[in-house]
């Protein structure tokens, strides 16, 4: 994304929003694996720590297409996007599970929002009912199911996509209105 840095103020704490640093792998990799483990254990990770340590610092930041959600010092979200000819991609949104409902994962939906061009698609875990519920009040239509054999966890998913038309029909799912 952009070289993007907004303050917000999300329930009583301000929160940055800035492009990732080397220096922030630790915490990243902290947020992501509490968030798998913690939120999503239904669905193994397919790399110990170390490995998913290794591709945070030595892949997935060096991209350039991660933001982090930061408050009181400390990262608490992480949203990964890329941009294909069609389309664009939410590959990562994750967040600290003691920092989930506070509005931080609109903050990063409403960032994507403005910055990727449309169509906008994600993949989700069938069996993960909370993201899946606030993807579909923001706007994101499932598009298709799979069994999961095309995932590293071999766990049932479902693609998503978001169209600015969807937000029109759907005022709470406005990126100008959070919902």
């Amino acid at each position: 994304m952009a070289e993007v840095h907004r303050r917000v103020t999300t329930d009583q704490a301000a929160l940055d929003l800035r492009p990732a640093t080397l220096s922030d792998a630790d915490q990243v990799a902290d947020v992501y694996l509490r968030s798998r483990k913690e939120l999503v254990a239904f669905a193994p990770l397919a790399h110990s720590d170390a490995d998913v340590c290794d591709w945070i610092r030595e892949r997935l930041i060096p991209a350039g297409r991660t933001t982090v959600a930061v408050a009181d010092g400390q990262v608490v979200g992480l949203m990964a996007v890329s941009a294909a000819t069609d389309c664009s991609w939410i590959i990562h949104l994750y967040l600290h599970p003691a920092w989930i409902g506070r509005g931080i994962g609109t903050r990063l939906l409403e960032l994507a929002w403005r910055e990727l061009p449309p169509p906008i698609r994600l993949f989700t875990f069938q069996a993960n009912e909370r993201a899946r519920m606030f993807y579909e009040r923001r706007g994101f239509k499932a598009v298709s199911f799979s069994d999961g054999s095309g995932n590293e966890e071999k766990c049932p998913d479902v693609l998503y996509e978001w169209r600015p038309a969807d937000a029109v029909s759907n005022p709470s799912a406005s990126p100008r209105r959070p919902a």
